[in-house]
């Protein structure tokens, strides 16, 4: 396909090399405002006195960038950079270890897209890869202790018991800042890799165009061997990274306050259960978009392993230093709109995942027949709307939001950032739905004509 007629997203190459630009600063500035409380742009960079360079010069942006807190934190203290990055990198591979090592039941995924018929197998074991790092950082972390025998000499001896989480609340940003490096080391290698010979590239990250085609990602399924880049990410490091940073800010506020507030005990049981619910459900995601169509470039690669620790960990990063005390009422609230968007999300998807592995095994439910000879479901949850699930993912978020109360919007960045993802994600879902099913496909949307909320949008 020639570059002239390629269907871009994203506004294309030029959109691409900005998304890839701006969503690293916005990871920064969100941990920032997290911090403080509220929106604030006039300390994002030092002061023209602080720097030693001529103004409007490359220099003077450089040095301006590393004397940075907030975009390049701890930029001028080496060692905790180093420390971080060790910190993020063994993380990284503590992960792929359990991955490698659990055992787990082999699942095949869907056939790939090139006609052949193939299914790829995954390794399914991030439930148990989930429980075996609770278990690590609660009771297996290993540390030295100096201890004395009865004739009084003094020795080192390792022992196990509770990993310092409280030190994540400590290196948050600088954190977050290594790890965004990790994704853009990932993301090149990842991009490199692509152009061995024999791989399947996937149809979206082909363009011919660098920019684009390292942000969409051009390899469909890299892979060492066995082990599958793309899905690995998807669930491990970053999503139960983003529990760990939740419950870190919870010993942070309880080392600070001497207890643990309903909000906070709130939103790490919510987004707890999120996490578990995903990697209990693993195989679920090998019929996504993410996992079938799209290829493993920066834009997944970033918002497996930074965009989802470190910005959906923000409102517990935020109630740390800024608890709205909520009355329990409103706390009780919370927890019937959470409960309301989980079983919404959670029933659509897993009649979803149900049909699709077995049509017979739903026969109260309709369906359209395509001339593909796949079937569309046009009744139960998704008789309701095309993207019901999607509906229920946002509800369950804006009750992640509302724990923080109303003081700042700062915490609602999310259920903001979600309803546009979700939007997004829905159009680019109609429109390969639409190239795919063709006529079909203007016949189940008029059987379903609701996107979202039944007899409204």
């Amino acid at each position: 396909m020639s570059k002239g007629s390629f269907d871009y997203e994203f506004g294309g190459p030029i959109g691409a090399l900005a998304t890839m630009i701006f969503l690293p600063i916005v990871t920064l500035l969100l941990t920032y405002w997290a911090s403080i409380g509220h929106l604030e742009f006039n300390n994002i960079l030092p002061s023209s006195d602080t720097c030693s360079s001529q103004p409007g010069t490359m220099s003077f942006a450089r040095e301006a960038f590393i004397n940075s807190n907030v975009l390049c934190p701890s930029c001028l203290d080496s060692q905790t950079i180093v420390s971080c990055a060790l910190v993020v990198l063994t993380w990284f591979g503590f992960q792929v270890f359990l991955e490698r090592s659990l055992p787990g039941e082999i699942v095949f995924g869907a056939p790939l897209p090139d006609g052949s018929g193939k299914r790829l197998p995954y390794r399914i074991n991030g439930h148990l890869a989930f429980w075996v790092t609770l278990l690590v950082l609660d009771v297996g972390w290993p540390h030295w202790v100096k201890v004395q025998n009865d004739d009084k000499e003094i020795s080192s001896a390792l022992v196990f018991g509770r990993a310092p989480l409280s030190l994540l609340y400590d290196y948050h940003s600088t954190l977050a800042f290594v790890t965004i490096l990790w994704t853009i080391l990932l993301s090149s290698y990842l991009y490199l890799k692509s152009y061995g010979k024999g791989l399947l590239l996937a149809a979206g990250g082909n363009s011919g165009s660098p920019f684009y085609d390292f942000f969409m990602g051009r390899e469909l399924n890299p892979r060492w061997g066995t082990f599958d880049w793309k899905e690995f990410c998807e669930l491990r490091p970053g999503l139960i990274g983003w529990m760990i940073l939740n419950a870190a800010m919870m010993m942070k506020q309880y080392e600070r306050l001497g207890y643990v507030t309903g909000s906070m005990i709130l939103i790490n049981i919510f987004q707890g259960l999120y996490v578990w619910d995903a990697l209990y459900q693993e195989r679920a995601i090998l019929t996504t978009m993410d996992i079938t169509t799209d290829g493993f470039g920066f834009m997944l690669v970033f918002g497996d392993l930074a965009w989802v620790p470190f910005t959906y960990s923000l409102q517990a990063r935020y109630l740390v230093d800024h608890d709205p005390q909520l009355h329990w009422t409103m706390l009780a609230f919370i927890v019937g709109v959470n409960i309301c968007g989980y079983l919404i999300f959670r029933g659509a998807n897993g009649q979803k995942d149900a049909f699709r592995r077995d049509p017979n095994s739903l026969p109260h439910l309709t369906f359209l027949k395509t001339k593909r000879g796949t079937k569309l479901l046009t009744s139960g949850w998704w008789g309701m709307a095309r993207k019901i699930n999607y509906t229920g993912d946002w509800i369950m978020g804006l009750s992640w939001c509302m724990v923080c109360g109303f003081e700042s919007i700062v915490p609602y960045y999310y259920a903001i950032y979600f309803a546009i993802l979700l939007v997004h994600r829905s159009i680019r879902d109609d429109h390969m739905c639409q190239e795919k099913y063709g006529d079909d496909w203007d016949k189940y949307k008029a059987v379903v004509p609701y996107r979202f909320v039944p007899g409204l949008f």
